[in-house]
Parts: C-alpha cells; sequence; structure tokens
C-alpha cells in the first residue's frame, strides 16, 4: 500500500505543497471525515490554518459505491446527469436523495461550527484537501462552493486521484497536487494500510488541536 494511514498520506503530501509554507494567505480546507486526517498534517507541516468545508456524497440507490452527485456547505449541488440516465434514477429520486444530504449538511454544520465560525477564505489561497478522488464528485462540488465565495486560488490537493478526476478538476484549479494518480481509482480504502472509519469527534478533535495551534503562533498585542 502506498500510505501507512491518512496521517502518513498527509505527511508525503505536504512535502509536495512546500510552495505553501508559511504563507499568511494560505488556508488548508479539509472535507471531513477522512480528508480532515490529511488536512491536519499539511496544515501542521506548513504553518498555515486548518478548516472544514462539509462535502455529502449522492449515491445510487441500492449502492452506496456509486456516487452520482454531492452536496456541500452553501447549497452547492453537483449531479452527474448522464450516469443518473445511464443507472435509470430518476430527477425525482435524485431531488429526493439531494434534499436528505442537504439536511446531513445542515446538522454537520452545527456539529463542526458549533465551537468556532466557518472560515472567512474570500481572497485566501485555499488548498482543498481530501484522503483521494475517485469519480471527483464531492471534490467537483467543493470547488463550486470555494469559488462563489470568492478565493485568491484554489489547489486542490489529495494523496491519491484517478486521471478522470484529475483530467476535469485540473482545469478548475491553480494546481492539482498528488502523489499517485491512476485509472481506475475503485476505493479509495484500498490506498491505505489502515483506513479506520472517522468519527465525528475525531473531527471535532483535530480541528480543536489545530485552532490551539495557530492561538500559540498568534503574536501577542502590544
Amino acid at each position: 500500500m502506498p500510505f501507512r494511514d491518512r496521517a502518513d498520506a498527509g505527511r508525503q503530501l505536504a512535502s509536495r505543497l512546500t510552495a505553501y509554507a508559511g504563507r499568511e494567505d494560505v488556508t488548508v480546507l479539509a472535507l471531513p471525515r477522512g480528508g480532515v486526517l490529511v488536512g491536519f498534517e499539511i496544515a501542521k507541516l506548513l504553518r498555515a490554518p486548518l478548516d472544514v468545508l462539509i462535502a455529502r456524497r449522492i449515491v445510487a440507490p441500492g449502492d452506496h459505491r456509486m456516487t452520482i452527485g454531492a452536496v456541500t456547505s452553501g447549497g452547492v449541488r453537483v449531479v452527474d446527469e448522464e450516469l443518473c440516465r445511464a443507472l435509470g434514477v430518476s430527477d425525482r429520486t435524485v431531488q429526493w436523495l439531494a434534499d436528505a444530504e442537504a439536511r446531513e449538511v445542515e446538522r454537520l454544520e452545527r456539529v463542526y461550527y458549533g465551537c468556532h465560525r466557518a472560515p472567512d477564505i474570500r481572497d485566501r489561497t485555499i488548498l482543498l484537501v481530501d484522503d483521494g478522488v475517485a469519480t471527483g464528485a464531492s471534490m467537483r462540488a467543493a470547488v463550486t462552493a470555494v469559488e462563489h465565495v470568492g478565493p485568491a486560488a484554489i489547489v486542490i490537493a489529495v494523496p491519491v486521484a484517478s486521471h478522470a478526476a484529475y483530467a476535469e478538476l485540473s482545469r478548475r484549479a491553480r494546481e492539482f497536487v498528488y502523489c499517485h494518480i491512476r485509472d481506475p481509482v475503485y476505493s479509495v480504502g484500498l490506498w491505505y494500510e489502515d483506513y479506520a472509519p472517522v468519527s465525528e469527534q475525531d473531527v471535532c478533535r483535530l480541528l480543536g488541536d489545530a485552532l490551539d495551534r495557530g492561538a500559540s503562533r498568534a503574536p501577542e498585542e502590544p
């Protein structure tokens, strides 16, 4: 396996992002849950703030491995209409599934932003991080959500990506940084020796640790 776990993947990926180290205009924005473990290591090594952009996959009825779209914070919805037609998933069903995921996004916003405000990413260079992209649906929705806010630049950073996802997403980012690129990726978890489930509590703990780390680096008031 290329990666021992997500922390190892984050460290490997950070070594390819050194051009962004120590810059005051950079924010690492990770997709929970697994992407936060990767993003935590990147933010630590680049000395950058870490936060989350909540994205939920829309999966095909009866097959949770088949992603047909995604929903993010800010109300962004991305649907692979061609795939839905091929699978025979009706517009009504897609709408019902997307509405359900939108409600889950709202719940997660209360969980993850319960102790701090959502980040202000306008005019900042955003490193969008996940633990891998296969179809790219979640990352595509995340890019759209960030674009709506008006960042200075978007950099996509993932340990592993499919050629198809790279070809599409690299056109929408200043840079697409990866450790491995393959086709097909099948399941991102296959690239990790340890791909243990990540809980909401794990995400909150890492966000808290990152906030504490940032506060300890902040200059004292004169």
